[in-house]
């Protein structure tokens, strides 16, 4: 008689691991493996540039290439997300872009720019098909409009896209010759560790102040109801682990770094530390962003029927910071 194979711990872990997502996250799965399915390229980081006064969505594909969405690449023209209708961006006949369609355009469109104007479909993070256009082709617009500009041929309606284009492209130029030199001399390690310090010197004071309650009492009311704990315990004394999982639900959340800045300003010593994390956050910045996490985690546990979900719920909408969202993806 035969027995069947006990199951490899690599799979027992896959199946655990399955087993504690959402509906929604295995939906997202489901439609990512689809789509790659059908030959869509994969998004792997997904972020934003700032360029002037416009929010510029932006990913890489796992081909690597650097996609601007269609909707932020028109905002940042200056142009309408949508045409009417709500069907996207039209295509003249010879699949030029719309915004690149006009005839008093074409003298100024070489080769070169014809050959990436073609919208580029891929999978999003969540499993979302998204239209989008190649990073590259912005800067290469934005010269076709200028160009037209020069030659004073540009039509009315074109006149505040040329000067979107204008100042998009004296945002990209000083971006670039920034990134140039900080890649040249090896500064962009040091720039990316003040601007991490200038931050959290925002959140800490340089000594803590007087003790003031900041954490309201349903904070842990909630946190004993998710754990199945008694709430007061007999003595009125907290386990121990409530501030482990303070540490994780609140502070690992605000700021990057910030849990590693508070532990060397505030040290556990014997398992006692001289003050509260809270003493040690300004009133400026670190308090009112305390404030408003908290008051956004104790919604998510007023939520929340059990720990597990209540940890779900709050990983979706403020992960760790300084970490990525794992996405388990199909082979």
């Amino acid at each position: 008689m035969t027995t069947q194979a006990e199951p490899k711990p690599q799979a027992k872990g896959a199946h655990a691991r399955a087993a504690s997502l959402t509906p929604q996250r295995r939906t997202e799965i489901a439609r990512r493996a689809a789509l790659k399915k059908a030959g869509f390229p994969q998004a792997t980081h997904k972020g934003a540039v700032r360029l002037g006064d416009v929010g510029v969505e932006c990913y890489v594909l796992d081909d690597g290439r650097r996609v601007l969405t269609q909707e932020s690449f028109l905002k940042g023209m200056g142009r309408a997300a949508k045409a009417k209708g709500g069907q996207g961006v039209l295509t003249a006949v010879d699949d030029t872009p719309a915004f690149l369609a006009a005839a008093n355009l074409k003298p100024f469109i070489d080769i070169e720019i014809s050959a990436s104007t073609a919208p580029i479909e891929f999978s999003s993070l969540t499993g979302i098909k998204v239209m989008g256009y190649a990073a590259e082709l912005l800067p290469e617009v934005c010269r076709v409009y200028l160009a037209a500009r020069d030659k004073k041929v540009l039509l009315p309606g074109q006149r505040h896209i040329a000067e979107r284009a204008d100042q998009l492209v004296r945002a990209l130029a000083v971006l670039g010759i920034t990134a140039l030199v900080d890649e040249a001399t090896g500064y962009q390690d040091v720039r990316d560790r003040q601007a991490l310090q200038a931050l959290l010197d925002s959140y800490l004071r340089k000594e803590h102040a007087a003790w003031a309650k900041r954490f309201p009492d349903e904070f842990y009311r909630e946190m004993f109801r998710l754990k199945g704990w008694t709430y007061p315990t007999v003595s009125g004394a907290r386990p121990g682990v409530v501030g482990r999982y303070t540490t994780d639900v609140v502070y690992a959340r605000i700021a990057p770094g910030l849990v590693k800045e508070l532990e060397q300003k505030n040290p556990s010593e014997a398992g006692q530390r001289k003050a509260k994390h809270h003493q040690w956050l300004t009133d400026d910045i670190g308090h009112p962003a305390l404030g408003a996490h908290l008051h956004a985690v104790v919604g998510f546990m007023r939520a929340s029927d059990n720990w597990n979900r209540f940890k779900e719920l709050l990983d979706r909408a403020f992960p760790v910071k300084g970490t990525q969202f794992a996405l388990p993806l199909e082979d």
